[in-house]
């Protein structure tokens, strides 16, 4: 089924040991890709297509699994660590410090990430990931503004 492709990122989601960081560690060479050969507007752009699908098939395979936010959905990552990546210097280290803090915002669900959660089916899987996504970009964009990145 197409939804389950989808939200467990072609089957990265069901990883035996942390599926959520396996699945944002895969979408960086996309992510890599993606900046390098189009440009920031169109990871961008890319992050948003990819969580507008993550709504969908997250919240069909969550409601046909039964669970809120089910471990094997994996594709908030993808969308999450790619609008962090949105705005990173295309960099080893500019791309290590969007993955470490999105992950650490993404894992503490501190707020405002936390508020994502509050929404119904595949909302509340996508946006707490997109807000961390948001977060990290604004913190990356901040040092590398400050040229620290």
């Amino acid at each position: 089924m197409i939804a389950t492709l989808l939200s467990t990122f072609f089957g990265i989601g069901y990883a035996r040991v942390a599926p959520r960081t396996v699945a944002s560690a895969a979408a960086l060479p996309f992510a890599w890709l993606i900046l390098w050969r189009l440009g920031p507007s169109s990871l961008l752009v890319a992050s948003v297509l990819v969580y507008a699908a993550g709504v969908w098939s997250c919240g069909v395979y969550a409601a046909r699994t039964g669970g809120a936010d089910p471990s094997e959905c994996v594709l908030d990552e993808v969308a999450g660590q790619w609008l962090a990546c949105a705005f990173a210097p295309l960099s080893p280290l500019g791309f290590a410090i969007a993955f470490a803090l999105f992950r650490l915002l993404d894992v503490s669900k501190l707020w405002p990430v936390s508020l994502g959660e509050r929404l119904a089916g595949g909302w509340g899987i996508m946006t707490d990931d997109m807000i961390a996504g948001a977060l990290t970009a604004g913190i990356i964009a901040g040092l590398h503004w400050q040229g620290l990145v």
